[in-house]
């Protein structure tokens, strides 16, 4: 197993580096340093190369960082965890990993937790994947024309209605989401060496969802509709004032769409406890509901085959019917943490 390249963090690199600056003892020095250029992409062989020692050597130094990080790596007397698992168990594992190819290493350790009641944190499950012969095969897309002086102003707005909100106002993220019935591949833990390979289908029918997403208890509205348009936004509203009934104001932000300025909604909010914050153009990463679109997305869709449209229908709308189930991963994810994006 070769290393990826850049598998350190900036903080864990400034750590070795520092040490590295203050070690005496030579064989640490050479440990933190087949670290560091195997972090930088070099092969096994031309760090054996550089620092005057054996291939294996240099493998195991890598084999004991992802096992125990810097105190493993710096330990002369480490000599290695033994597995916690058993060979069948390994054999489920493995099984679990080929067929439902989870997204995150987190998966195997929920995975493990609930099959085995063996507990492994993230780094030793992703040391074992390894060493079981999977590899994760991943790109980012952020929005090419954001302005970051216009996100930075619109938190700051928004952390100042937030202070001023009466106890009983609620913020309402809001969006349109269209999951189209079409296979979705995505990066996964696959066999290593094995083709990564998923039923494709034609499909072309699609669910138009308007939903809400309440930033303080993540609570989740949700209409399905023919189309995303002014009918279905004053549709989502009014169940947003059903669903809040002692809410004086229901701040709902939203992003630019030409519906949401639309005079039919504008004529609805006259009469509405509902007020519309419009988030800064280009500005997906500031809507929290984006977070849990892509969240539907990697439950539903990610590496799934649906044969008809009505088992993806159903399986969506499960999702949304069931989201209680996913309330500690939705937690962290959905924190009001905003990352500014700055092209």
């Amino acid at each position: 197993m070769q290393p990826t390249s850049s598998f350190l963090t900036q903080n864990a690199k400034d750590i070795l580096k520092a040490r590295h600056r203050q070690e005496r003892d030579k064989r640490l020095c050479d440990r933190i340093k087949s670290i560091l250029l195997l972090d930088d992409g070099w092969s096994y062989a031309q760090v054996a190369y550089a620092l005057l020692l054996d291939e294996d050597t240099i493998r195991r130094y890598y084999k004991t960082y992802l096992e125990g990080g810097k105190e493993a790596l710096l330990n002369l007397n480490y000599t290695g965890k033994a597995c916690k698992l058993n060979q069948e168990q390994l054999d489920q594992l493995k099984t679990y990993v080929s067929k439902e190819i989870p997204s995150s290493a987190g998966q195997v350790v929920n995975f493990i937790k609930k099959h085995f009641a063996i507990r492994y944190t993230l780094s030793a499950v992703i040391s074992l994947l390894h060493r079981l012969n999977f590899e994760y095969k991943k790109p980012k897309l952020i929005p090419g024309k954001a302005n970051a002086e216009d996100q930075a102003l619109f938190l700051k707005e928004l952390k100042t209605l937030e202070m001023d909100l009466c106890e009983s106002d609620e913020i309402i993220y809001i969006d349109g989401v269209h999951p189209q019935h079409n296979s979705k591949p995505s990066y996964g833990w696959f066999k290593k060496g094995a083709k990564a390979l998923l039923k494709a289908n034609s499909g072309r029918q699609r669910i138009n969802i308007n939903g809400g997403l309440n930033a303080n208890n993540l609570e989740v509205t949700t209409i399905v509709a023919d189309y995303i348009n002014a009918q279905s936004t004053i549709s989502l509203f009014q169940k947003l004032e059903e669903q809040y009934p002692h809410a004086e104001r229901i701040i709902a932000i939203c992003d630019n769409a030409s519906y949401y300025r639309s005079k039919l909604v504008s004529e609805h909010l006259n009469n509405s406890r509902i007020e519309i914050k419009f988030l800064p153009p280009y500005s997906p990463n500031l809507n929290l509901i984006e977070r849990l679109w892509r969240f539907m997305n990697r439950k539903v869709r990610n590496n799934q085959y649906y044969e008809k449209f009505v088992e993806f229908k159903k399986a969506t709308l499960s999702f949304f019917e069931n989201i209680s189930t996913f309330k500690e991963e939705l937690k962290s994810l959905l924190s009001k943490k905003f990352h500014i994006v700055n092209p």
